[in-house]
């Protein structure tokens, strides 16, 4: 599915540099990616070009620009991917907690790792069609398929793993590092199939995601969290708020769903529209029911007793 560019997100690689001579990484990669398309536009000028009939070199122009657009991204994916395993073989990525200081070295090569690929990232989210957004996760190592949506919100490039139709929403996070304090987490984060992330939502690393399951809109996990199969989560942090039967088997008998006139299927959407918003209005004042009866509580503990402040002031006099 394509979308428009400003609308669109995809990979992402953190922007933290904690030594300048990293950015050598980053022009490197510039340099090496530009070299070949500046050659090949050479050679179409040496072969194209007359001063008498400039046309031919006009005409077929912006065709090739598509082309060597393409192959810049295709190039800076290779030499980015060659960096990353001379680096890897230097020291090799691993899950854990680890400090944010330079004397750090997983924090160190965790920041060189994401300055190699921040240009390739950055070319493919320039592209009007998301197939090399795509080659960007498999080629930095990201278990995905090509059934999945990844592209309208930030997701992390490695220590990450998709099943089949996943659909990550706007603006959404899929983490698999995280910077808390001084410290770097690096976690797996496993995302299973036909799992539906909401908008604006937040997947933190080490998030194991179960199968049918849909983490709502506005959302955050937590380091580590187990999200069961089947069910629907909501909440900061995420909590089970009802089931999910939308991947049940027989779905269109029981909702009695049938291909009808508009009409009959707008009759429907506004009749389970209102369900739904009828369900988390219940849920909600359940939940401030509660809030209210824990503050009552607390209140009533942390509430001065007179007797107590009578025998105080006639101590101190």
């Amino acid at each position: 599915m394509s979308v428009p560019t400003s609308m669109r997100v995809g990979p992402f690689t953190p922007t933290i540099l904690p030594k300048k001579r990293y950015i050598l990484f980053y022009i490197f990669l510039i340099w090496i990616t530009f070299l070949p398309i500046i050659l090949q536009f050479w050679f179409y000028w040496q072969l194209t070009w007359d001063w008498a009939r400039p046309i031919h070199f006009y005409i077929y122009l912006p065709l090739l620009a598509f082309a060597w657009y393409v192959e810049m991204v295709l190039f800076s994916l290779v030499f980015a991917k060659v960096c990353l395993l001379l680096v890897n073989a230097i020291h090799k990525p691993r899950e854990g907690n680890f400090l944010r200081d330079r004397s750090d070295k997983d924090y160190l090569y965790w920041t060189i790792r994401n300055t190699i690929k921040r240009w390739p990232v950055w070319l493919a989210h320039k592209f009007p069609f998301p197939f090399l957004d795509n080659l960007c996760f498999k080629m930095f190592g990201v278990k995905t398929k090509f059934t999945n949506s990844l592209f309208e919100g930030w997701v992390d490039t490695e220590f990450l793993e998709f099943g089949d139709n996943v659909v990550v929403g706007q603006a959404s996070h899929v983490q698999s590092s995280v910077i808390v304090g001084n410290f770097l987490i690096i976690r797996k984060t496993i995302i299973e199939d036909n799992v539906r992330i909401g908008t604006h939502s937040v997947v933190m690393p080490g998030t194991h995601i179960g199968k049918n399951a849909v983490l709502g809109s506005w959302s955050l996990t937590t380091v580590g969290q187990e999200l069961e199969d089947g069910w629907v989560y909501h909440g900061t942090p995420a909590r089970k708020y009802k089931e999910n039967k939308f991947f049940e088997d027989d779905l269109e008998d029981k909702i009695e769903f049938r291909v009808g006139s508009e009409e009959r299927l707008d009759e429907m959407y506004r009749k389970y529209y209102r369900k739904h918003q009828e369900e988390y209005r219940e849920y909600k004042e359940k939940k401030e029911k509660e809030e209210e009866k824990f503050t009552e509580k607390l209140s009533k503990k942390l509430k001065p007793n007179k007797y107590e402040n009578k025998s105080s002031t006639e101590e101190q006099e």
